[in-house]
């Protein structure tokens, strides 16, 4: 969320974020007349309650009981007016936090114009495409034929976008999972593990509601939602808190199921395991002081590139235009994985610096050593792998071509030997 100082005084600038983003600018302009009106109000119902009580203290003085009692009539009509007037200032504050929870973070300078990922700008390459003498078979069809991935039977328990790993399969996966929290722990994160199950007002501090409301699994019968992303659950552990200057920056990588409706990516290429309902994902998390977000960002983007590099990925670096940046994002880098059989590009991290948005709606702030009042600290998010595009790289690029799959070096302490994966 926004500071509202921005609104009242510079509402030109949001406008343009919003436009920036192809976004129509109007509820900045609602949120300027309902904080003017709530500021009208409030003054009003202040003044008098002033009044109310400078005449309770008259009226306990006074001797002459006709006088009395006009007055007490008086404020009988008064108190009336303080009990709607207070009822106005409530309404509106409810009124202006649902329309400033819908109005984006401002994009960063940096962020470049568009509004799709064709305006998105390649920052740099590194490795090399895989160039066998054979043609290289998407994981749609390497994993069912080595036995290690199963559409059939995830669309038997569950329904479409789900599968099942089998085997090798599943242990590739849990072996990533592992060397991802071991990398993250010594790139300087602590690892936490928390509840793949969270309170609506955690989803609301990271930004997650109102927006994403139809695409997240909720329990029908209590405020409580499956985890869509272990960013929302890092958010939450520091909602309503006030750290300490020295406490900065704190680091934190952790490991979820992800549950996501999908309904936005209606259209889009689902085949494989590229777009499911659930998956894995091993998430890269700071808190920091503000004037450090930007270095602290770069550093996030380096320790997801490191993780590709010892994977032997070959991978480019995005930075994304303005209106395919998230809403609560400055800025965005994704880090694009090359898919051999696939023949394309798959996101596998999008890394963010998300300013004081998340820490305005969560009320996560810092005590300067300075002194003063507590701010709002920034925080930043970032994939440290999306694990199912991770694998789909793993399996296409390293694929042989009798089908067999070689397993990258990194992984092979928790494969118990195996080099290679083949038909079981």
């Amino acid at each position: 969320m926004l500071d509202i100082n921005l609104i009242r005084d510079n509402p030109e600038v949001v406008r343009a974020g919003m436009q920036k983003r192809g976004m129509d600018p109007a509820p900045v302009d609602e949120a300027f007349r309902l904080d003017a009106r709530w500021r009208e109000v409030l003054q009003e119902v202040e003044t008098l309650k002033a009044e109310r009580n400078k005449v309770s203290k008259e009226i306990g003085k006074m001797k002459d009981k006709t006088e009395r009692d006009a007055k007490i009539t008086a404020m009988r009509d008064v108190a009336d007016k303080i009990k709607a007037l207070d009822e106005e200032v409530s309404q509106l504050e409810a009124d202006l936090n649902a329309v400033m929870s819908i109005i984006p973070n401002i994009p960063d300078a940096r962020v470049p114009d568009g509004f799709t990922e064709d305006d998105n700008v390649e920052i740099r390459r590194w490795g090399e495409h895989p160039s066998g003498s054979f043609e290289y078979k998407p994981h749609w069809d390497l994993g069912p034929e080595l036995g290690i991935l199963d559409f059939e039977r995830g669309v038997k328990l569950a329904g479409s976008r789900f599968y099942v790993l089998e085997g090798a399969g599943a242990r590739l996966q849990r072996s990533l999972i592992h060397f991802l929290l071991d990398l993250h722990s010594r790139q300087g994160y602590k690892e936490m593990y928390g509840p793949f199950i969270v309170r609506g007002e955690i989803l609301y501090g990271a930004g997650q509601l109102p927006k994403f409301k139809d695409n997240l699994y909720k329990d029908h019968q209590e405020d409580l939602y499956l985890l869509p992303t272990s960013e929302v659950s890092i958010t939450g552990l520091h909602m309503d808190e006030i750290l300490e200057e020295d406490q900065l920056p704190l680091n934190y990588t952790a490991y979820s199921p992800c549950f996501r409706r999908e309904k936005m990516s209606a259209g889009r290429d689902v085949r494989g395991i590229k777009r499911g309902h659930q998956f894995d994902k091993v998430e890269m998390y700071k808190y920091c002081l503000p004037d450090d977000s930007s270095r602290e960002l770069e550093k996030m983007v380096a320790d997801a590139e490191e993780t590709c590099q010892l994977l032997g990925i070959p991978y480019r670096v995005i930075l994304k235009c303005a209106g395919d940046t998230s809403e609560t994002a400055m800025i965005s880098y994704d880090i694009e994985a090359w898919s051999a059989g696939c023949q394309e590009w798959l996101e596998i991290s999008s890394i963010s610096n998300v300013g004081d948005f998340q820490a305005r709606r969560a009320m996560i702030r810092y005590r300067p050593e300075a002194g003063g009042a507590p701010r709002p600290l920034h925080t930043l998010n970032g994939s440290g792998l999306g694990i199912p595009r991770t694998m789909i790289a793993i399996l296409e690029n390293n694929q042989r071509e009798d089908g067999s799959i070689v397993v990258p070096e990194v992984l092979r302490p928790w494969m118990g030997g195996i080099e290679v994966l083949e038909k079981e």
